[in-house]
């Protein structure tokens, strides 16, 4: 039976039918994905994979509890969602952040105002894998149409890095995020190119890599920005702009993810680095609309979520590696949406529970 005309119908009945619809679509990928095997859990970890949506819900689910896949493999369902209306309008939220760090730290919030919260893992809300979560709200005070951009583990390098929708980097020395870290403290102007669309950590004397939407990256030594006034890291093209920064070595693979789900491994041997920053960028990728840009290693796995609620684990050594432009392999299925947001894990940092 074909699916009849609904841009007719209401918002709310559209939601409701295509709410149904996605139910039952969940119900069949589920059995399919119960009848193949998957590669067995991990042992019980005090990790937690913390997913964060748009409209600002959080939840953490210990990392065993997602098992590892094939790449572009069925995946699991995460925070419930719904799709857009006939109109093209929101009628849902949608996860929009992922991060990972253990039940027992700390993560730094950071919004694209620049301004930065330090919370206790502890205080998000504990689920199931595919609870909605609870709002940050309760702990943290946004501003009217303030957004969150990066969740960073706290203690994972010297320097935070920050990067503008027009290229802007700011430095942010450890130190100053901390205990004594007042929450909401802003450490960039949005006059210096924008708004904040990106952060990472660095080691003090790392280079830095940072995409946009279009594909296009540069690389660069960290230390050529000034921690005390920032500087322009990189000239951003006319309806371009950044979306991913990180913290490279010569040596390093950098994982390019796009929104329909394809992604590469592109090794920095193969990506010229520039002798300053400010310069114009060069292509990474074939894509019209990159996602995330993350150092990677061989031995780390990935997390990849889709707006519709899907996520999937798999091994980063299925992605080929490329010193070329490339357009990507299938990371991950998306069907009628598109990925938002991508986090590695380091197994040799895994935390086991003692039983």
């Amino acid at each position: 039976m074909e699916r009849p005309d609904l841009s007719q119908t209401t918002i709310e009945v559209y939601a409701y039918i295509t709410w149904l619809e996605k139910k039952l679509t969940q119900k069949a990928e589920l059995k399919k994905r119960e009848a193949r095997p998957v590669e067995p859990s991990e042992p019980p970890t005090t990790l937690n994979v913390i997913s964060i949506s748009r409209d600002g819900f959080a939840k953490r689910t210990p990392r065993h509890l997602y098992s590892r896949q094939r790449r572009s493999g069925m995946g699991v369902y995460e925070l419930e969602t719904a799709p857009t209306s006939p109109r093209g309008q929101a009628v849902s939220d949608h996860p929009a952040l992922l991060a990972i760090a253990d039940e027992s730290k700390n993560v730094l919030l950071i919004t694209d105002l620049g301004r930065v919260f330090r919370l206790a893992v502890s205080q998000i809300a504990v689920g199931d894998v595919r609870d909605k979560g609870a709002a940050l709200a309760t702990h943290i005070s946004f501003h009217p149409n303030e957004q969150l951009v990066a969740v960073l583990p706290e203690d994972r390098g010297e320097h935070v890095a920050l990067v503008s929708e027009r290229g802007w980097v700011q430095r942010i020395r450890r130190s100053f995020l901390g205990k004594n870290l007042f929450p909401g403290m802003t450490f960039h102007d949005v006059k210096q190119g924008g708004k904040i669309t990106a952060a990472c950590w660095t080691r003090g004397a790392d280079e830095l890599f940072i995409g946009t939407k279009l594909g296009k990256a540069i690389r660069f030594r960290e230390t050529q920005i000034s921690e005390r006034n920032g500087g322009l890291g990189l000239r951003v093209d006319q309806g371009d702009v950044t979306v991913a920064i990180t913290a490279v070595l010569q040596t390093s693979g950098v994982l390019l993810v796009s929104h329909d789900g394809k992604g590469t491994i592109r090794l920095m041997s193969g990506f010229r680095m520039n002798k300053a920053p400010g310069a114009g960028a060069k292509v990474a990728i074939k894509t019209n609309h990159l996602i995330d840009a993350i150092t990677i290693r061989d031995r780390d796995d990935l997390f990849i979520i889709a707006d519709s609620g899907k996520i999937i684990r798999f091994k980063a050594n299925e992605i080929p590696k490329k010193e070329g432009v490339v357009q990507g392999v299938n990371c991950m299925t998306v069907k009628d949406g598109e990925v938002t947001a991508v986090v590695v894990s380091k197994p040799n940092s895994i935390n086991q529970k003692v039983t």
